[in-house]
């Protein structure tokens, strides 16, 4: 974190500060796609973002971390461990990890519902034991913890100029948006954890299964029948996509360019897969570091424009992000 960030976020205690620098290098280590969108937001609301998505990172490498064999009862015991950690300081206790300390000064600062992070955590800890979903309904169920929670959970940070209610359904669907896209670009990766997160009966339509994918992946050989749900699944995430684009207007101006450009990007891995031949099952597909900076002139453009525009136009009336209890 920049002195910067942490000074324009006021916040001033010295183990807080390094909690959140310790989030900021999660970010900028691991999700280059987010990492650069938050740049695009004012100083003040980067750190709440970094504590955001350093807790998810903290979780997920819990669950998936595969540098060292791990016992799954180890990992479930360090996800109750977790729990516990954030339980304590959300009540306003000492977090034992710096990430938690983060995290916990951000869903008090902006008033996010705890429920939030326990929803996630039930999510990471399916993980250990589930390897696959038979519909979207019971995918949804997963991402309802995994993905849409985090779109709520940004959505107070980010600020919104219509009720809460209204803009809730599309921060949810973005995530899930952009859930559905990871699993599409790393369904090999995601085999060699032996779990297929693309919906059972999706493959089946043309004629997909567990065994067919790890065909694909152990042998290096393609299948027209994996090309074709890999396109069905791509053309399901764009209806996500599509039901989230609204909720960008809803936002604070100060936020949609951040927002925009991670809606744009994330996309744009789609396009990448599709570019590849739809080959997630041997190799991880990307977009450029030369896109990636396009887009986020274009980030930079807008939100010149907008301060622009309100300098010379009454503000427009953003929602406080204390309006609903914390539990």
């Amino acid at each position: 974190m920049t002195r910067r960030e942490l000074d324009a976020a006021h916040i001033t205690d010295p183990t807080q500060r390094a909690a959140f620098t310790q989030c900021r290098r999660l970010n900028a280590r691991h999700g280059k796609t987010y990492f650069l969108a938050t740049r695009l937001l004012p100083p003040s609301r980067r750190p709440a973002v970094h504590a955001l998505y350093g807790f998810a990172r903290l979780a997920d490498d819990i669950v998936d971390d595969l540098s060292a064999p791990t016992s799954t009862e180890h990992r479930a015991q360090q996800l109750r461990t977790l729990s516990q950690d954030v339980r304590t300081a959300m009540d306003g206790g000492p977090g034992r990890h710096p990430v938690v300390t983060a995290v916990a000064h951000t869903a008090h600062q902006y008033r996010i519902p705890h429920h939030y992070f326990d929803d996630f955590l039930a999510s990471m800890r399916a993980d250990l034991t589930v390897t696959d979903y038979t519909t979207l309904d019971a995918l949804r169920g997963y991402m309802h913890g995994s993905a849409a929670v985090i779109g709520l959970q940004m959505l107070p940070v980010l600020g919104h100029i219509t009720p809460r209610d209204e803009a809730a359904p599309h921060a949810a669907a973005l995530g899930e948006a952009f859930q559905l896209t990871n699993f599409v670009r790393d369904v090999g990766e995601d085999l060699d954890r032996d779990r297929v997160y693309l919906p059972a009966d999706l493959l089946a339509a043309d004629g997909v299964d567990r065994d067919l994918l790890r065909w694909s992946r152990r042998t290096g050989r393609r299948d027209p029948r994996i090309t074709r749900a890999l396109q069905a699944a791509a053309a399901l995430t764009r209806t996500f996509y599509t039901k989230a684009a609204p909720g960008i207007d809803m936002l604070d101006p100060v936020s949609r360019p951040c927002v925009r450009t991670a809606f744009v990007l994330y996309g744009e891995i789609l396009d990448a897969v599709a570019r590849d031949g739809y080959t997630s099952v041997h190799h991880r597909s990307t977009v450029g570091p030369a896109r990636r900076a396009a887009v986020a002139a274009a980030g930079l453009a807008a939100i010149t424009k907008a301060r622009l525009t309100a300098r010379s136009s009454p503000p427009e009336t953003v929602t406080p992000a204390r309006e609903e209890p914390s539990r």
